[in-house]
């Protein structure tokens, strides 16, 4: 039987358990089991955590259905647990280094106890001073082995469930398990303290918990808060003949009038549970309890008499709590901006969509797509794509467009009830109630994005502020993702309360469904010759870099590489041309509109860290990495994985390598097959041609999630078809 079981329950964490994990399994002392409770053995978290189990023995995961909530994760951990002593860790929490030793030695020293309470970090998500919110109450308890009685301040009710090792045994024996309900620690914590007998206190931090950028999903406005009273007069009823009782009903009332003095919290409901919350203090008031003092002890008063009228005026709850309503919009011109501030006090447009790609470059990417799809599946909609002046010519012909920074740009803003975009739409546009924002992104990660960019000083400079890119995250009501691996790197990146979908992205979706047909025309437009084989060329930005540099003599490979070779070098979009035009068997085609058009008309891909490569693999055609300068661009970009470990094709770093891996075919050849078809796996789990229908769907339609495709199986997808070459 092992020293300790560990619960870590993984719902909407995924991004961050591998850190939780990781920081278990690197404890000094090793007699524990890990126990990861996976919403089910497909998710993304039992990916990680499949991952831990196979490198550690003692890692065994489980599975509990998201319907079931964090207290259904726990007691599933609980069934399974086979240790002395249970601990609970968040799935994005971290045990501090040394914990274990720590808690053993301070067992070992009070012999068997139903309780260890210990500290614990509050860690700011972002910056600031991590605070130890439970030392001063330890500070108050005995020395040693104690009864609860005898610190009757120290409850469990003032703890969440992972400050504390809970003996296992006591826990069997008064069949102790998580209530059901959003409040779930603050009814464990009860339900522990009633039922303990022997209590000590470990001085030092154990757990180091992670605030999360959206806060506690407890405090959010909703229905949810009147469960609170549920747990309340459980543990009270539970209470009822213990010592603790006076104890417990402060404490508990407490939280009971913080909620109510909120009135941002109870939406609707307020006066019901301000009533309810008085009849169960009425109901469960100890006998001899008497209120605190000063301002606490007259909502005491009112809260047990009923008078809610009085308590609202107390606690001044008539105070409007819609701050929204007076951020400013930050529109040029006066004019302007009054008339935005008019079209925003004005009713959304229920059938106004408007869209946007590239910061206004044009008509493209996953925008497009679902504007495409949209005018087919919910012609209702009217739909504005958003675009920068020199890009309206370029507009397809019957795509409605708004110059950007224009009247008709901050009105149709206003009046829209989806938005969708691949980057961010301005600073000064304001997210309305009922609005409906879809980040549909324009790539999956290699390099480091978001707020993970912040430890990467050239990267980081860029960026600009973190607060301000994060305020744009608010605004997202979904973001799209392409596989799990994008969906776990968004959620620690772009750190919000939106809800990730994992449909693809819409933008690939031509890469199952384009036909032979459509291929020649595309390579006809772009001037490819007949029967060559066009290699597209597409190296990534380079923060380190001032302007746009092919890093590779392009004359030089095509003679190296055989005669029948061209090139279609396609730049970063940060640059307009990748070069002075196009000139013998170099084809520019940086300014072609549509990167999809451009790789199905590629027979081979050759780049370098470019997220390209993850759309492309796609196609299921050959993919070459040339890495000239991996170490430094890792050093200074910050990537989520190493490609050079899990490329999706053989991997280069002189000119000469390249050359000689499309003069001897291996380009193409049976161990460039395994390594893309490994690659495949990984990243193109989503993408099967029917992402921009679920997402008009789903957003549009409002169809729910499982009325929308499924997704089809990697090997049931049929590839836009190559032009020169025979897929694998």
């Amino acid at each position: 039987m092992p020293r300790f079981s560990i619960i870590v329950p993984s719902h909407g964490v995924a991004g961050r358990l591998s850190q939780a994990l990781d920081s278990v399994l690197a404890q000094s002392y090793g007699d524990f089991e890990l126990i990861p409770v996976c919403d089910a053995p497909d998710s993304p978290a039992a990916d990680v955590a499949d991952a831990h189990a196979g490198r550690d023995s003692r890692v065994a995961p489980v599975h509990s259905p998201p319907s079931a909530g964090l207290s259904g994760a726990r007691n599933t951990g609980l069934r399974t647990a086979t240790g002395a002593y249970v601990l609970f860790l968040d799935g994005d929490d971290t045990l501090a280094p040394g914990a274990l030793a720590a808690l053993d030695a301070r067992l070992t020293s009070t012999g068997d106890v139903d309780v260890l309470y210990f500290e614990h970090e509050r860690t700011p998500w972002w910056e600031g001073e991590a605070t130890n919110p439970a030392a001063p109450l330890l500070a108050q308890s005995p020395p040693g082995v104690f009864s609860p009685s005898q610190a009757p301040r120290l409850t469990g009710v003032q703890l969440p469930a992972w400050s504390a090792a809970y003996r296992r045994a006591f826990l069997g024996e008064h069949r102790l398990a998580f209530p059901e309900g959003p409040f779930t620690d603050l009814g464990w914590g009860g339900l522990v303290t009633v039922a303990a007998e022997r209590v000590a206190v470990l001085r030092s931090v154990v757990v180091r918990h992670l605030l999360r950028r959206q806060g506690s999903r407890l405090n959010l406005p909703g229905a949810h808060h009147h469960q609170l009273l549920d747990q309340v007069d459980m543990v009270l009823a539970r209470a009822a003949d213990s010592q603790l009782s006076g104890a417990l009903f402060e404490q508990l009332f407490a939280v009971v009038l913080k909620t109510a003095s909120r009135p941002e919290r109870l939406p609707a409901g307020r006066r019901a549970f301000f009533r309810r919350a008085g009849r169960l203090y009425r109901a469960h008031r100890p006998a001899g309890f008497r209120a605190p003092g000063g301002s606490v002890g007259v909502q005491h008063r009112l809260l047990a008499s009923g008078a809610y009228s009085a308590f609202r005026a107390l606690r001044g709850a008539n105070r409007s709590a819609s701050g929204t309503a007076e951020r400013i919009p930050r529109p040029r011109m006066l004019r302007t901006r009054l008339r935005y501030a008019r079209d925003l006090r004005r009713p959304l447009d229920p059938d106004l969509a408007v869209y946007c790609a590239y910061w206004g470059r044009g008509y493209a990417c996953s925008p497009a797509a679902i504007h495409a799809k949209a005018a087919e599946l919910a012609p209702h909609i009217r739909s504005v794509f958003l675009v920068e002046p020199d890009a309206v010519d370029a507009l397809p012909k019957g795509v409605e467009h708004a110059v950007i920074g224009s009247r008709k740009y901050w009105e149709v803003l206003a009046r829209a009830t989806y938005l969708v975009n691949n980057a961010n739409f301005a600073e000064g546009v304001v997210k309305r109630p009922g609005s409906v924002h879809v980040q549909t992104q324009h790539g999956t990660p290699l390099k480091k994005m978001g707020v993970d960019q912040s430890t990467y000083p050239v990267v980081a400079a860029a960026t600009g502020s973190f607060a301000k890119l994060l305020g744009r995250v608010d605004r997202w009501d979904y973001n799209l993702s392409s596989n799990r691996h994008s969906t776990q790197m968004w959620e620690r990146a772009f750190p919000g309360s939106y809800e990730a979908l994992e449909y693809g992205y819409p933008r690939n979706d031509v890469y199952c469904t384009a036909t032979a047909d459509e291929v020649a025309r595309v390579r006809r437009e772009l001037g490819v010759p007949e029967g060559k084989t066009a290699v597209l060329y597409a190296p990534t930005h380079r923060d380190y870099r001032t302007g746009f540099d092919t890093g590779l003599d392009l004359e030089a490979f095509c003679a190296a590489a055989g005669e029948d070779v061209v090139v279609l070098l396609r730049a970063h979009y940060f640059y307009d041309q990748g070069r002075a035009g196009s000139s013998g068997r170099i084809i520019d085609v940086t300014g072609h509109r549509s990167s999809e058009d451009v790789c199905l008309a590629a027979d081979a891909l050759v780049t370098d860290y470019s997220s390209i490569m993850f759309d492309y693999a796609n196609l299921d055609r050959p993919i070459v990495v040339y890495a000239d300068d991996w170490d430094v661009y890792r050093e200074t970009r910050g990537v989520y994985f190493d490609l050079m470990a899990t490329p999706p094709g053989p991997v280069t770093r002189t000119p000469e390598e390249l050359a000689q891996v499309f003069r001897d075919g291996s380009y193409a050849g049976a161990r460039s097959r395994a390594l893309r078809a490994e690659f495949r796996s990984r990243f193109c789990e989503f993408d099967d041609g029917l992402a921009a229908e679920r997402v008009v769907r789903r957003v549009f339609l409002g169809e729910p999630p499982e009325a929308l495709p499924p997704v089809i199986p990697l090997a049931e997808r049929v590839p836009a078809p190559a032009a020169t070459l025979v897929r694998s």
